[in-house]
C-alpha cells in the first residue's frame, strides 16, 4: 500500500512564497513519476506539475516560471516550491503517484494519491 502525505499549505500573500512536500512509503518511490494536482472551489482538478522517475519536469502554463518540482529520492519526497503566488493559486494540492518509469506528462496515469494540502492566497 502506497501512501501520500502532504504538507506545507498554509495562508500567504499575493507575491509570497510556499513550498509544499509530499512525502511518500514504499521502496520503490525513485522508480515512479510524481505530480502535483490543485482543485478550487467549483472547478475540476488541475494537473500542474509532474517529476519523471529520471527527474524530467513538466509544468502547466498556468504555473510555469513560477512553481518548481524537485525530489530526493533519498528521502522519499517531492517538492513544489511556489513562488510569486496570485489569488488564483488559492485551491486544495494533492501529490499523485504516477506511473512506473514514466514521464509522469498524462493526468490519467496517477493512481495513489494524497489527502490535500489548502494553499490560500490573499489579495
Amino acid at each position: 500500500q502506497v501512501r501520500l502525505v502532504e504538507s506545507g499549505g498554509g495562508l500567504v500573500q499575493a507575491g509570497g512564497s510556499l513550498r509544499l512536500s509530499c512525502a511518500a512509503s514504499g521502496r520503490t518511490f525513485s522508480s515512479y513519476a510524481m505530480g502535483w494536482f490543485r482543485q478550487a472551489p467549483g472547478k475540476e482538478r488541475e494537473f500542474i506539475s509532474a517529476i519523471s522517475w529520471s527527474g524530467g519536469t513538466y509544468y502547466a502554463d498556468s504555473v510555469k516560471g513560477r512553481f518548481t518540482n524537485s525530489r530526493d529520492n533519498a528521502k522519499n519526497t517531492v517538492y513544489l516550491q511556489m513562488n510569486s503566488l496570485k489569488p488564483e493559486d488559492t485551491a486544495v494540492y494533492y501529490c499523485a503517484r504516477g506511473a512506473l518509469y514514466s514521464s509522469g506528462t498524462s493526468r490519467w496515469e496517477y493512481d495513489y494519491w494524497g489527502q490535500g494540502t489548502q494553499v490560500t492566497v490573499s489579495s
